[in-house]
């Protein structure tokens, strides 16, 4: 691949990729034996998004699971797309057999669906519902799946989510505890990947105000939107604080809690790099969202011919720049970081 112009990451040395760690690590940090790892508490969830589909949510979240198993994290990977499940695709492994149709039809415990996705540290969820539209389950059965990945005995749970924006696909993302969006250098996905948080922010929010009683409150100023001159919602959350001291405390909780990361895909020059900072702006400005830009992966013909040949990248291409700024991207998750350009 040809050079784009702007910093990027070393190339690899020789050390085997299995015990290398990730560039940025605490030095020494490499796979944890099974022996000397302790019990895990509650798993931490990650979930990448964005709206728009074939942006590379996949190839990204499969291929950040390898960097943090080699890390010797224990990582259940879910394929939350429950219409159309393909991430084993990514593993180079075979569908499985089962998934999460069994756990609703059979009561088959969802830790006994987990299956091996040949990565060490690393197992797989097939989430297709064969007997469900992936926008028509149930609030309970919802609420049951949701109890029940909470209690998977791992270190991460990354969940992938499908395209769109339906109540199933955002209340997936808002379980996770790292909300992950990946963008692509166009408007078009911008756009999506923008409104998928907006709706996913706006659903958090409506469910924490419903909790105080303050439900009814939003949905009146946001029908009269024009007699109250708002545009957009930072505007609302502006004129919701004024309300009451109450109201403004809930929404000033909200906002300290709710924060995305993005992950900007395929750039192919370096001005795509400042995309990223503009989205985190964006976010700032128009819905007051904390966002963090944890970095760029390049476009590189590679990526697309290890899928059709069902070899995981990042063990397939371990020495390769797109790699690196895999590792990178995973480094700035896992510190909860903005992308630092190295010069």
């Amino acid at each position: 691949m040809g050079n784009t112009g702007f910093p990027l990451l070393e190339p690899h040395g020789n050390q085997a990729y299995q015990d290398r760690p990730l560039r940025g690590s605490p030095r020494g940090c490499k796979v944890e034996s099974q022996a000397s790892r302790k019990p895990s508490p509650t798993p931490e969830i990650w979930a990448i998004g964005g709206g728009k589909g074939g942006t590379g949510k996949s190839f990204l979240i499969s291929s950040i699971g390898n960097c943090l198993a080699r890390l010797g994290k224990r990582i259940v990977l879910i394929d939350a797309d429950f219409g159309g499940a393909n991430l084993h695709t990514f593993l180079g492994i075979a569908r499985p057999d089962h998934s999460l149709t069994d756990f609703f039809e059979k009561q088959v415990p969802l830790a006994d669906l987990v299956v091996d996705s040949g990565i060490n540290n690393m197992g797989l969820l097939i989430g297709t519902i064969h007997s469900l539209a992936s926008d028509s389950m149930k609030y309970t059965q919802k609420l049951k799946l949701f109890r029940h990945i909470k209690g998977l005995d791992a270190d991460y749970i990354l969940l992938d989510l499908g395209a769109g924006a339906t109540l199933n696909t955002l209340d997936t993302f808002l379980l996770a505890d790292k909300k992950i969006i990946v963008i692509l250098p166009e408007i078009t996905a911008i756009e999506n990947s923008y409104y998928f948080l907006k709706n996913a922010f706006f659903r958090n929010l409506m469910k924490t105000l419903g909790d105080h009683g303050f439900k009814e409150v939003v949905q009146e100023t946001w029908k009269n939107k024009e007699k109250h001159n708002i545009g957009n919602l930072n505007q609302l959350l502006e004129y919701l604080r004024s309300v009451s001291p109450m109201l403004e405390k809930s929404i000033n909780q909200e906002l300290s809690t709710f924060r995305a990361h993005i992950i900007l895909n395929r750039i192919t020059t370096g001005e795509e790099v400042a995309i990223g900072r503009s989205v985190k702006s964006i976010c700032r400005k128009y819905f007051s969202v904390d966002a963090k830009y944890a970095g760029y992966v390049e476009y590189d013909p590679i990526i697309p011919r290890c899928i059709n040949k069902r070899q995981p990248f990042m063990q397939a291409c371990p020495e390769s720049r797109c790699a690196g700024e895999i590792e990178r991207v995973t480094e700035n998750l896992l510190g909860g970081k903005d992308m630092q350009l190295r010069v």
